[in-house]
């Protein structure tokens, strides 16, 4: 009976010494330090068409593809490391009367939501942002945009939106500092933000080798053509 507790308490102390030592290298090799994705002007072109008008997302191209996600930072044995989810699947819509913004809205499909960890994201999914009861995340503006100032050129301006943000069935009044590119008969559009994620619901988890800051950022960056 000695000999069996014995060994049943050395099996213990390995797999304990192995959640600490190989739980958080696993999780260590899922992180990511790709930045949020920003407009470029790689390969920009001087603006054509009318700027009033109804304009829907497309898939941008290779210098400006559409997505949006979150960004996040967490404390990994010490260390610091961003976090940067991502999905392509992203719809939406704008509205220019007289050069200016009157309607936009942006919806992203959460379920699609990646990272460069399958671990990580089924977290997301399950525990964290529950994407069966929540499969969008949505922003929409409320407030009207002058886009006057953006140039013609093939270069960006920032502008302020003004809006509202519904993550996880909360939703709250934002504001967001936006990069606006017109390149030929598109406009391009991106920005972060800020969200503490506690005001939507969700609890930023907390592994004991990992802790996610308890806030972050929701990023997007839209192609639009005229619809």
């Amino acid at each position: 009976m000695k000999k069996k507790w014995w060994i049943t308490g050395a099996v213990v102390v390995v797999l304990a010494i192995v959640a600490l030592v190989v739980g958080p290298r696993i999780y260590s090799s899922i992180e990511s330090s790709d930045p949020a994705a920003s407009v470029s002007t790689s390969g920009a072109e001087a603006a054509t068409g009318d700027l009033d008008g109804e304009w829907t997302v497309t898939a941008g191209d290779a210098a400006n593809p559409t997505s949006a996600g979150y960004t996040v930072a967490e404390v990994l044995n010490g260390t610091d490391v961003t976090v940067v989810g991502t999905t392509p699947d992203v719809s939406g819509s704008a509205t220019i009367a007289n050069q200016q913004l009157t309607a936009g809205e942006i919806v992203v499909q959460t379920e699609t939501i990646t990272t460069d960890s399958d671990r990580r994201d089924n977290q997301f999914r399950g525990n964290i942002f529950d994407v069966a009861n929540n499969p969008t995340a949505t922003f929409t503006v409320t407030s009207p945009v002058d886009l006057s100032t953006v140039p013609t050129d093939g270069t960006t301006a920032t502008v302020t939106l003004d809006g509202t943000l519904t993550l996880k069935g909360q939703t709250r009044d934002v504001s967001v500092e936006t990069q606006v590119l017109r390149s030929g008969e598109t406009i391009v559009a991106s920005g972060n933000i800020p969200a503490t994620w506690t005001d939507y619901g969700i609890e930023p988890p907390s592994l004991g080798f990992v802790t996610v800051d308890p806030t972050g950022s929701v990023d997007f960056l839209v192609t639009l053509g005229k619809a």
